[in-house]
């Protein structure tokens, strides 16, 4: 496992040159007889942000009364707060689908998404480092990490500038507004190859403002509070086991701290096995799916991702057009490949790439089975569905889904 500094501070150290985060070495699982449903709190020990404040001379209380602080700003500022997301069982939801698929619902998070955890998860590293604080935050998003870094900024006090393309979704814009956020829309010149937002971003941390966005590549630290999510997905997969997990890739943050999480859970006796994990992407965008492809996955995994650090330019190669219903997922650019590439490798996974077709029969049958998703919240099952379709599973199969995302479309409140 690549090593991690110590004590890595969030106001200096941007950048890494993995995608993967150890274990602080005096960690603790909770007992299973603890009730508390803040996942930053239940799950204290855990984090980097809790090691890096005791190591300081904070007491555990001391700690617990910060996220309670920023737990109650955030839900002032957004109406719910940071609580273990809701998971089930779907039994014959569909034909294309096998008998019993685990679900966990991330609509139901700060913002909509996942993406709020991982910020959580930096604001903390902030507070305890008490870094940058007349330091603006920067981030650059099209929509869930967006919503999730103003809403967790304003929270906080922080000025945020947030870097949008010019086809943003106009709810997602209007939140952003109502949050404060200071927005720049980043038109896409002609002939230009990579993303214009992160181009405009990587200016503003190059004047001074402080990364916080959901990219490890960025900010190591992202992958802290992240690993909640993989937390408590390994508690819903202790009570009902799945063969395989299917999850939705954009960036790649979000399988890497699942991934992470969970075999965390494996080594503290909480998860007899990690499932194979599947990384899904859409046919319009999928860079991960065609680095993969070149990946030598047959050697040792260190000398895989060795290859993978040391040929990144060459595998790793930004999609022209991305395209697609999944606007969630469209970018062109998997920044975090490297901690997919091994999470897939240690849970004997691989890669899906899912039609349009697939991700708009999912994003219908998500809503039919009582959870309001948009696509990208979706692209999961249409995975799921896809390797149904392919014979890599089937029907006696038990799988889990990430739902993330939820619908912005209609007036039911902000994505």
């Amino acid at each position: 496992m690549p090593k991690q500094a110590c004590w890595p501070n969030v106001d200096t150290d941007h950048e890494s040159d993995t995608s993967w985060i150890a274990t602080p070495e005096s960690a603790e699982w909770p007992e299973k007889s603890e009730q508390e449903l803040n996942p930053y709190i239940r799950w204290r020990k855990m984090l980097w942000s809790w090691h890096k404040a005791i190591d300081r001379g904070w007491k555990d209380e001391d700690f617990v009364s910060l996220v309670r602080e920023i737990d109650d700003a955030i839900k002032n500022t957004a109406g719910s707060n940071f609580r273990i997301t809701p998971s089930g069982i779907w039994k014959n939801t569909s034909d294309l689908l096998p008998h019993s698929v685990l679900w966990k619902d991330e609509t139901q998070n700060v913002g909509g998404s996942h993406k709020a955890r991982h910020l959580m998860g930096l604001l903390l590293h902030l507070a305890v480092d008490s870094a940058g604080e007349n330091k603006r935050l920067a981030i650059s998003s099209c929509g869930n990490a967006a919503i999730g870094a103003a809403t967790v900024a304003r929270a906080a006090g922080r000025p945020i500038d947030v870097f949008i393309p010019t086809w943003a979704n106009v709810s997602i814009v209007a939140e952003l507004e109502s949050l404060g956020a200071q927005i720049h829309v980043c038109e896409r010149k002609k002939g230009q190859l990579g993303d214009p937002c992160m181009v405009a971003f990587h200016k503003a941390i190059d004047s001074g403002a402080l990364p916080f966005g959901v990219q490890a590549t960025e900010n190591i630290l992202t992958l802290d509070g992240g690993r909640t999510i993989g937390w408590e997905l390994a508690e819903a997969l202790e009570e009902n086991p799945a063969d395989d997990l299917f999850i939705q890739v954009g960036g790649g943050a979000l399988l890497t701290s699942c991934a992470i999480g969970l075999f965390e859970a494996t080594k503290f006796k909480r998860l007899s096995k990690v499932p194979r994990i599947w990384a899904v992407q859409a046919e319009g965008c999928a860079p991960f799916d065609s680095a993969w492809q070149k990946v030598p996955k047959s050697n040792p995994i260190e000398e895989v991702i060795e290859y993978c650090e040391d040929h990144q330019s060459e595998l790793m190669k930004p999609w022209a057009n991305p395209t697609g219903l999944a606007t969630g997922i469209l970018d062109d650019i998997t920044y975090d490949w490297i901690g997919v590439v091994r999470s897939l490798l240690l849970s004997d996974g691989g890669s899906v790439v899912a039609s349009e077709e697939e991700i708009a029969y999912a994003s219908q049958l998500v809503p039919s089975a009582g959870i309001r998703t948009e696509p990208t919240g979706a692209a999961s099952v249409a995975g799921a569905i896809h390797s149904f379709k392919t014979g890599q599973i089937d029907s006696q199969t038990t799988i889990a889904v990430l739902l993330t995302g939820k619908d912005r479309s209609t007036n039911q409140g902000s994505d």
